[in-house]
């Protein structure tokens, strides 16, 4: 008992954080009836002086003044809004697997008081999206980390499907070795950046389809000192890891959002007249950027340079004709 008592401000704290916000105050009595219920003992004043050194501890304890006093956790480390939208994010991600939106979900429900927390039923309208069944995502974005402040190169090896849907370890399991820069969220996918020994180049790969990770004790390849991890993955669309060059688009004014969204809105444009206007950009040049023209139906197209738009208009007339 007279532990208990000991601990009474502890009961108080974790009281007042499950159970009470703005609408859900709780009264004195409330707290003592309570209390008592786990056979500790306590009065009006120890009440009072409690809420007193919970604010002196820096707990935003909020007291409603009258006959019967009532009090309530005022800010939180988290918002109401701010717990909805971490929570929407979690559901709607394709990163994270069910179980673990699950877990997670859970977790952050916590952070506000039960009261609140029936509101965290979003009913938010996810399009169907397929979730990972990878649970060794998690370890491996940590592990992806650690390299990367440690400066140590990964080893890893990376699955692919074959017709069949069957899941293989790609060139029969071989073990690639990668020096970590960055960690990229890029089509709703994460990916690592960093120099591939295989490729002999920068390159990136899908966190999901990695399997067997491991820090190496071997150290990272420097990173070049122009790298930067932003820009590497605005230019470079999904998987495809083609020769990055300028790319001048010719693009129909509509057009200018899509522009922005893919590239910025620091994008160089110039007008080609009322309803045309041209986009310099900065892409690596592959079926995949040549796919994400076609999408358009025409109306963008490849102007310069030479090399790349006869290239986009024999892909175009291979499309044609099958």
């Amino acid at each position: 008992m007279e532990q208990k008592n000991k601990s009474r401000i502890l009961y108080i704290l974790k009281l007042l954080y499950e159970k009470t916000d703005e609408q859900n105050p709780l009264s004195t009595v409330e707290i003592i009836d309570y209390l008592a219920g786990i056979r500790i003992s306590a009065h009006r004043r120890t009440i009072a002086a409690d809420m007193e050194l919970l604010e002196e501890f820096g707990i935003d304890v909020i007291t409603i003044k009258s006959t019967q006093n009532k009090y309530f956790i005022g800010s939180r480390e988290f918002e109401l809004p701010e717990i909805k939208l971490l929570i929407d994010a979690v559901e709607s991600s394709k990163f994270i697997t069910p179980k673990k939106s699950q877990d997670l979900v859970k977790k952050l429900s916590h952070l506000v008081s039960e009261n609140q927390s029936t509101e965290l039923n979003r009913h938010i309208f996810i399009d169907k999206r397929v979730k990972p069944e990878n649970e060794e995502i998690y370890y491996i974005v940590d592990a992806i980390h650690n390299a990367i402040s440690q400066n140590k190169q990964i080893e890893f090896k990376y699955y692919e499907y074959t017709q069949d849907k069957e899941k293989v370890y790609k060139n029969n399991g071989y073990i690639y070795k990668l020096s970590p820069y960055a960690l990229s969220w890029s089509e709703d996918h994460y990916y690592v950046i960093g120099y591939c020994k295989k490729h002999g180049k920068i390159s990136k790969f899908r966190v999901d389809r990695m399997a067997k990770v491991k820090i190496s004790e071997k150290n990272s390849v420097p990173t070049p000192k122009d790298f930067n991890g932003a820009d590497y993955a605005k230019n470079i669309f999904e998987m495809y890891d083609g020769e990055t060059k300028t790319v001048e688009l010719k693009c129909t004014n509509e057009l200018m959002k899509i522009i922005i969204d893919r590239f910025g809105e620091e994008v160089n444009t110039v007008s080609l007249g009322s309803n045309c206007f041209k986009a310099i950009v900065d892409v690596s040049v592959s079926p995949t950027f040549f796919g994400w023209v076609f999408q358009f139906t025409g109306k963008m197209s490849v102007l310069a340079p030479n090399d790349v738009k006869k290239e986009y208009l024999e892909m175009a007339k291979k499309v044609a004709e099958n």
